[in-house]
Formats: C-alpha cells, sequence, structure tokens
C-alpha cells in the first residue's frame, strides 16, 4: 500500500487564487509513489463538512497545509489571515491523528511563531519538493526525520528550523498541472498560474522573497515552462500569471523562453501577464513579449523619487521608470506602476514628486499602497528595532504593543507625512481613474486590494480574465 498524503488549501479569499504550490507539490509527491489527496476548502460553500467528509472515508500519514499569505500587507485594513488559517488547522486536527505539517511562501515568513501560534508540531521552509516526500516516508517508517532540509519541528520548549534545500527547477520532469481544479480556478478567478524561476537577488529593505525562495535565481528550461504551458492549455487554460518574483531578470532567460513560446505557437493562443523590474527593459524586449502573447505588465517601481528608491535599495533611477515607460507607450504594451508609499525618507515633498511624475509617464494604471508592512528578518525591520521600542516608535502604526517580533502586522508610515496624509495623497491624485488604491474593498469600488473584492468576483463572473488590475482597467473603460 503506498503512502497517502492530504494537501489542504485554506485560502478562503475571493476571487480565488490557484493553489499552484499544492499542483507542485502533488506532482512531486507523485513522482515518489506516494498518493496525493487535495481537499481544496476555497472551492467549497462549508469547508468543515468537506474536511468532515473526508475523513469519514480516508486515513492519511500526514496532512500538509499551505500559507500563502499571513496577511494582506494593506496599512487601511490590516486583515490578519493566521486566526483564519489556526481555525482550519485546528479543525483538521479534531479530525485526524495525523501529524499537520505547515508550509508556504507566508509559513516561511515567521514559521517558528507560526507553528506556536497553531500549535502544531511540524513545518518546511523554502521549497518543498524535495523536503515534503522525504518527511513523509520517514514518519510513515517511523523513522528519525530531524535532517530533513527546511524542516521546522517542535524540540521541547523550542522549535528548531534547518536551512532549506532549493529544488532543481530544470529536471527533466513534465507537469501535468492536473492535481488542482484549473478549470475553475480560470472562471472564478480569472487566470491561471505558472512559475518560470524561483529567487530573487535584489535586496529590497522590506522584501520577504528570500526565505522562500532565495537570492539566487533558479531558472526552469523554457522546454520545461512551454511543456506545462501546453498541458494547461489542454484543459482550456489560456490565461496565466507568471508567478515569478521580476520576470524579466534574468533578461535571457526571460527572452529566450519567448522565443520558445514563439516557435511552439503559443503565443497566438495564451495571453499572460508577469511582474517585472523597469530595468533591463527595452523596445526590443517589449516587442518580443508581446509577439510571445504578454498581455500587461506589473512592474513594482515604489517610488518616483531618487532618495526614496535609494532608501529602499532599490537599483534604479527615476530616469529608467522614465525609459520603460516611453517603451511601453511606444511598443503598446499595457502596464501598471506599482507605488509602495510612505517607507524610510518619504515626505509631503517627495510624495508630490512621485504622484506628478506617475502623471506624465502616464502609466495605463497606477497602483498606490500607502504605508510598508514590516516583517521579520528584514532589513527595514532590523532599522526599526536599532531606533528603540516599537510602540514609542513615531513612523509605526498597527500592532506595535507587545510585537516585536512583528508577527502581527506593523506597518511603517513616515511621520514626516504628517496625520493627514491619506487625505493629501487623494488630493495630489484628484480623481485621476488611472490610480488605483490599496484599501478594504468596497461596493462599486474600483480598489486593488484583492482581499474579498466582491466588485472582481462579480466581473470574472461575467468573462473577464486576466492580472486583477487589468480586469479592473478594463472594466473602468469599458464604462466609459
Amino acid at each position: 500500500m503506498p503512502y497517502r498524503v492530504l494537501l489542504v488549501n485554506p485560502n478562503l479569499l475571493k476571487p480565488p487564487v490557484t493553489p499552484i504550490a499544492l499542483d507542485y507539490l502533488a506532482h512531486a509527491l507523485n513522482q515518489r509513489g506516494i498518493q496525493v489527496d487535495l481537499l481544496d476548502l476555497c472551492l467549497h460553500p462549508d469547508w468543515r463538512s468537506a474536511v468532515d467528509a473526508y475523513f469519514a472515508r480516508n486515513a492519511v500519514e500526514a496532512v500538509g497545509v499551505t500559507l500563502r499569505n499571513v496577511d494582506d500587507t494593506t496599512f487601511s485594513s490590516q486583515g490578519f489571515f493566521l486566526p483564519g488559517f489556526k481555525e482550519v488547522t485546528d479543525y483538521l486536527g479534531s479530525r485526524t491523528d495525523a501529524p499537520i505539517i505547515a508550509g508556504g511562501s507566508g509559513f516561511s515568513i515567521m514559521p517558528e511563531d507560526i507553528l506556536a501560534y497553531c500549535d502544531i508540531d511540524l513545518g518546511i521552509v523554502g521549497d518543498g519538493e524535495e523536503s515534503l516526500p522525504l518527511l513523509v516516508e520517514r514518519l510513515a517508517a517511523g523513522a528519525d526525520y530531524r535532517s530533513v532540509p527546511g524542516l521546522v519541528y517542535r524540540d521541547g520548549p523550542v522549535f528548531k528550523c534547518n536551512p532549506p534545500a532549493w529544488h532543481d527547477m530544470d529536471r527533466n520532469t513534465v507537469l501535468t498541472r492536473t492535481f488542482i481544479d484549473n478549470r475553475r480556478y480560470l472562471a472564478e478567478g480569472g487566470m491561471g498560474s505558472i512559475e518560470t524561476k524561483r529567487g530573487c537577488p535584489k535586496r529590497c529593505i522590506y522584501c520577504v522573497d528570500a526565505p522562500s525562495k532565495g537570492h539566487q535565481l533558479r531558472c526552469r528550461s523554457p522546454e520545461s515552462v512551454t511543456a506545462e504551458m501546453e498541458a494547461l492549455l489542454a484543459q482550456g487554460i489560456d490565461c496565466l500569471h507568471l508567478c515569478d518574483a521580476e520576470f524579466n531578470l534574468p533578461e535571457s532567460h526571460a527572452d529566450d523562453l519567448c522565443r520558445e513560446i514563439i516557435r511552439r505557437g503559443l503565443g497566438e493562443k495564451i495571453g499572460w501577464y508577469a511582474y517585472a523590474s523597469p530595468v533591463p527593459f527595452g523596445s526590443d524586449t517589449a516587442a518580443l513579449y508581446l509577439k510571445a502573447g504578454c498581455r500587461g505588465i506589473n512592474f513594482g517601481v515604489d517610488s518616483a523619487d531618487d532618495d526614496v528608491l535609494r532608501a529602499l535599495a532599490r537599483d534604479y533611477v527615476v530616469d529608467d521608470l522614465r525609459r520603460t515607460a516611453a517603451v511601453c507607450h511606444e511598443q503598446g504594451l499595457v502596464f501598471m506602476y506599482d507605488l509602495l508609499l510612505g517607507g524610510p525618507g518619504e515626505t509631503k515633498e517627495t510624495l508630490g514628486r512621485t504622484i506628478h511624475a506617475m502623471k506624465k509617464m502616464s502609466p495605463h494604471r497606477v497602483g498606490t499602497a500607502l504605508g510598508i508592512r514590516v516583517f521579520p528578518g528584514t532589513r527595514l525591520a532590523d532599522m526599526v528595532l536599532r531606533s528603540g521600542p516599537p510602540e514609542s516608535n513615531r513612523n509605526l502604526h498597527g500592532a506595535v504593543e507587545d510585537n516585536n517580533r512583528f508577527f502581527r502586522p506593523v506597518f511603517y508610515l513616515s511621520a514626516e507625512l504628517g496625520n493627514d496624509v491619506p487625505q493629501y495623497l487623494e488630493r495630489l491624485i484628484d480623481n485621476d481613474q488611472r490610480f488605483l488604491f490599496m484599501r478594504p474593498p468596497r461596493a462599486g469600488d474600483m480598489n486593488y486590494n484583492y482581499n474579498d473584492n466582491s466588485h472582481l468576483v462579480e466581473a470574472i463572473r461575467q468573462g473577464y480574465r486576466g492580472a486583477f488590475w487589468d480586469i479592473l482597467r478594463r472594466m473602468s473603460e469599458d464604462a466609459a
């Protein structure tokens, strides 16, 4: 009898986001001869009944639960997802004696604190494709599992965390992508998803990509990625989001992938969106992306003030943003500039320069998030802690009391901006419809906080497809 594992998606937010990690993990487990069941709670109207029904019929060696995000990283709403995650793991624990194993990009940010909060004993940081099958095999055999790479485990009153093992992304295995209901995610979430690489070499002061993906870029071969695209297309998935931190890093890999997409004729069949760095990005790149089926790029630029960009440890300047915007307009490539406002050194003057520059560069949409979530282990967190107790730091907002590990949401919003900064920002924007706000969703509101956004849910139900920011753009233009 093969070992059996249950993988659980506890993310109940709508529009639903494809739990791509579970598709990849299920494939890895299957390759090792381990039977996999998937319980996607997002697709069940009553998730507790779904859990009850599953365990009434099945016994498993282990239960893997993925945590995509610990909160919505939005200053104005401060939505905290861990109480809901704990509710799910508590309920699972009441229905099975099998060990519960936490993982995912959100979990990897603060694994020990999350395990303690949820009162569970095991988790995996970083990639799980090698570690999870190995852990399951050792658990089922009653063997010592404490040396499993990336394992976080309870050892008496404390937790210990092993260094992660980074998965070889360029293995010659075809990912069939058949474990999750990709068709339903296209119908209800507006797009599918795929990875072309993992890791990010940048060192932005607020970023948490390194714990879950590493600083070293690990690229998949263009042939492997396009084979997976073809497998998704066979399921009817013709709109994808590329989940890389920065698709165009390294530039040569992205270009080679686009050429392979074109060679296979997929650029005419599949549309895709990506996150990208504004540098490097030239006219030839934009033309190649368009020919390969690109429908839109989200550039996370953060600011259009050189002093603020330096404070955030960004490796480009405002002139680079102007050049990239000009390239996109010249080539007819739809693009968005995402701003992360209010960080160290931000003033009303720098804020004004940024908004003025955005209006001149004229991206199709500009995301405006005010306040930066302080995550543990980042350079921003270290800077904050060096300056004294968080509760007395005038730049900090949110759960500042008794929260030195930044477990609950804490946001950095430069005190130099004053107390009226939300109103000041709205006056600067002056009802310009190109600007999207990160704030709690409201009925009929064209904001881009995706935390239970009923406006987007309805748009996707009506047939809109694509990245959420681009759906909002097209809805606005269609209504005009």
